[in-house]
């Protein structure tokens, strides 16, 4: 059984960096997608970046390019998602998703997702 697990959140000031990080198991992740989403009160999930677990491809939505890096340590089964810059905007619940296939933004696509972890970004 798949199951990740989200952990790095916490509560930062405005400028601030995080990594969060993705422990993944339960299945070899040859051919998946690694997805990063948030969550923010009273708006709905939304796409954050994605990396292909065999050729490191990437892809970031435009709110979070040139501050974020996605990246996975195969020793370690496990995806980073390096914040920096961060703003009030980026506070959300953020989730870990996993599909096999190609990239995609859609949260539906996703079959596996973590529990989520919580950055709240002071002004």
């Amino acid at each position: 059984q798949v199951q990740l697990v989200e952990s790095g959140g916490g509560l930062v000031q405005a400028g601030d960096s995080l990594r969060l990080s993705c422990a993944a198991s339960g299945r070899t992740f040859i051919g998946y997608i690694m997805g990063w989403f948030r969550q923010a009160p009273g708006k709905e999930r939304e796409f954050v970046a994605a990396i292909s677990w065999m050729g490191g491809i990437t892809s970031y939505a435009d709110s979070v390019k040139g501050r974020f890096t996605i990246s996975r340590d195969y020793t370690k089964n496990t995806v980073y998602l390096q914040m920096n810059s961060l703003n009030p905007e980026d506070t959300a619940v953020y989730y870990c998703a996993a599909r096999p296939g190609t990239r995609t933004t859609v949260p539906h696509d996703y079959d596996y997702w973590g529990q989520g972890t919580q950055v709240t970004v002071s002004s």
